[in-house]
């Protein structure tokens, strides 16, 4: 299988938002995806602020990495956050996702970069014994915290 990645455009949208839907069946999240193509397009590409790459197996994209910047006060330089990682059920057990977080891991020291960092749900134990093989550490000691919707509405008041 010859392995390729590319990094989304503008026309990719609606192929962004089928890897979206497809992550959130997989997380049992799918009622909570209320992106559209419209929205991809404004906040990746208008407003920049995230990033796709695209794993290709034989020019057949069969995977994604969204992404962007946050930013370490203590190390004194960005990061980058991984948000999305998936790749289609058939292609799993190829080394995609490896490849794919190896790719980000590159970016990540081409640019200077301090960390590359993530979150995975608590019950997905094949992604976190994934995760851990590739040397990655749990942050035990944090918690996220979000506010969303009318919280947020309600803080912003």
């Amino acid at each position: 299988m010859d392995i390729t990645y590319r990094y989304a455009e503008k026309k990719d949208a609606g192929l962004i938002l089928y890897f979206v839907r497809e992550l959130a069946v997989y997380e049992k999240l799918l009622d909570e995806v209320v992106a559209t193509e419209e929205s991809i397009e404004e906040w990746i590409f208008e407003k920049k602020k995230a990033e796709v790459i695209f794993v290709q197996a034989d020019g057949k994209e069969v995977g994604y990495a969204l992404f962007f910047h946050n930013f370490s006060t203590f190390l004194g330089r960005a990061g980058i956050y991984l948000e999305d990682l998936y790749v289609t059920p058939e292609y799993r057990g190829h080394g995609l996702g490896k490849a794919l977080i190896k790719k980000l891991g590159s970016i990540a020291v081409e640019r200077g970069c301090g960390r590359l960092e993530w979150s995975c749900l608590d019950w997905n134990t094949k992604s976190i014994e994934f995760y851990r093989s590739m040397g990655a550490k749990p942050m035990d000691e944090w918690t996220v915290y979000r506010v969303t919707g009318d919280a947020l509405n309600e803080l912003a008041k």
